[in-house]
């Protein structure tokens, strides 16, 4: 069982795209910035897309005391622009990584120089040594592309072996899956810190073609429910509170090693789980 003292609490952010976007994502970081988390994570659009704005939503974080975490993706990118980006990163003091395949933007052909996670890993580490903590994705339900749940393990072993220190997970609203990835992990051998993804439940039809595109299984009782309350966001939010808070009581309770909020540039909702949740303030865990 692990000590609230050894957990990492973090919460996920995209770079906004507009004037309003970037000024609702600093409200949003101040009203989780009291929560003390162990950082900030920044997405890395399809291929690259996003590449500046993640790296001046990045740039803001740091300024303004905290730790950020930038994505970092395979997809796109070659080894002299990775080079670049991480020496922008060293050079800003970042320490954080979060590297990953990333998905292939529409219309697109080309991989970049990079086809796996693992390649990436190993690719920062030649660069850089060990001046980065590098996270990497996990699969508690597996990729949706992969051949078999062994292959899956495989390619997560594979991240782990490059230089990997830590995983996140895609998210997920059953935790015997989270359970059962994590043991199977252990017997092939790998004992990195794995933390489980939540996603807050703002809308049920945003929530289901997210999940559809990731492979992130909604219970089907959880999916009725939703379905059940139609147009009442009201009901929606107030049911996926009760949801989300006691899959993270279960998993608070069994020891996971900490808990990464996808936050959608959102503080209200996951600033309610957390006080639901009785965490006060992550540096006083």
């Amino acid at each position: 069982m692990s000590r609230y003292s050894d957990r990492t609490f973090s919460f996920e952010f995209f770079p906004p795209q507009t004037p309003e976007g970037v000024e609702k994502l600093r409200a949003a970081r101040k009203q989780l910035a009291p929560l003390n988390p162990r950082f900030f994570s920044v997405t890395f659009g399809a291929g690259g897309s996003t590449r500046d704005r993640t790296l001046d939503t990045v740039l803001e974080i740091q300024a303004e005391g905290h730790c950020a975490a930038p994505h970092l993706s395979c997809i796109g990118s070659t080894k002299e622009n990775i080079a670049s980006i991480l020496d922008q990163y060293m050079a800003q003091g970042v320490k954080h990584l979060v590297a990953l395949r990333g998905d292939l933007p529409s219309g697109t052909a080309s991989t970049g120089e990079f086809r796996y996670a693992n390649e990436l890993v190993a690719f920062i580490r030649e660069e850089t040594g060990d001046h980065f903590h590098i996270e990497v994705a996990a699969y508690p339900e597996f990729h949706p592309q992969s051949a078999s749940p062994g292959e899956d393990i495989a390619n997560f072993k594979r991240k782990v072996e490059a230089g990997a220190n830590s995983a996140i997970t895609q998210y997920f609203y059953n935790p015997d899956a989270y359970y059962n990835f994590v043991e199977e992990c252990v017997k092939g051998g790998v004992f990195i810190p794995i933390v489980p993804g939540i996603m807050p439940i703002y809308n049920y039809s945003q929530l289901a073609r997210f999940s559809d595109a990731c492979g992130a299984e909604i219970p089907r009782w959880i999916r009725k429910k939703l379905e059940s309350y139609h147009d009442d966001i009201d009901s929606i939010r107030a049911f996926g509170l009760e949801v989300v808070v006691n899959l993270c009581e279960n998993l608070l309770a069994e020891g996971v090693p900490g808990l990464h909020f996808y936050t959608l540039n959102q503080a209200a909702t996951v600033q309610t789980i957390w006080n639901r949740l009785g965490l006060s303030n992550s540096s006083e865990i």
